[in-house]
């Protein structure tokens, strides 16, 4: 079994080592930072798989370090915060997250959501080796680097995002549910909110409207988002 290293970045001593303790007794190994100055001197050193972050933090914010973070990485970054607002939630997403768990919270399911965003990153629900490309029109997507080219246009995704975006290009001029969806990218989408998903609907669509690709992911409403394509996508 591979031995991922979760990153916990939690100021509260008590939560922080609790959250350890849990972690190490599943077969991971946790470490935890100290040094609230330079949480990505402490992330790059670490060799983090998954990073545990809180939104209140000396100095910086969680939201910044998130940032700071995700410039670096497409691991998986988990939110962990008393904060329980929408707005603390989608500012999380919007800033680089791929989940929002709320304090207090039970440790068994801290552990669910930590499995579960580890297998789809890294273990049995990740990509395949060995590179594939999954083509929708002019539009390419290559999953396993999280980027995605129009033309000479590219930019680079969050995983969640890529998965997204690849289950919307391999059925493009199609329909995707809603539920559809929130089954592949969440395996306990029933925690998610509903405003999760749009957060991520708008991230796609704000980076292909970068690429020029205007309008690509229409709404049906009630039902689902359709990719606007002239022809279908091919897997490589």
């Amino acid at each position: 079994m591979n031995t991922y290293t979760i990153l916990i970045v939690e100021d509260d001593a008590k939560i922080s080592d609790l959250l350890c303790s849990y972690i190490n007794k599943y077969g991971f190994t946790a470490k935890e930072v100290d040094n609230f100055n330079d949480v990505l001197d402490s992330f790059r050193k670490s060799n983090a798989h998954l990073v545990l972050l809180d939104i209140n933090l000396p100095k910086y914010d969680g939201y910044y370090w998130c940032r700071q973070i995700r410039s670096h990485s497409h691991c998986p970054i988990l939110f962990i915060s008393a904060r329980d607002s929408q707005m603390d939630q989608v500012m999380a997403l919007e800033n680089g997250a791929d989940d929002y768990i709320t304090k207090p919270f039970h440790y068994e399911v801290v552990m669910a959501k930590i499995r579960s965003h580890l297998r789809r990153a890294y273990g049995s629900y990740s990509f395949g080796q060995g590179e594939r490309k999954v083509k929708a029109g002019n539009l390419v997507l290559f999953p396993e680097r999280f980027v995605v080219m129009l033309g000479e246009g590219i930019t680079e995704l969050t995983q969640k995002e890529a998965v997204l975006l690849e289950t919307l290009m391999t059925k493009a001029g199609r329909v995707v549910s809603r539920d559809r969806l929130l089954d592949l990218m969440w395996e306990d989408h029933h925690f998610i909110d509903e405003n999760t998903l749009n957060v991520y609907i708008t991230r796609v669509r704000k980076k292909l409207k970068e690429l020029g690709a205007e309008e690509a992911v229409e709404t049906i409403r009630g039902v689902g988002y359709r990719l606007n394509s002239g022809t279908g996508a091919s897997s490589i």
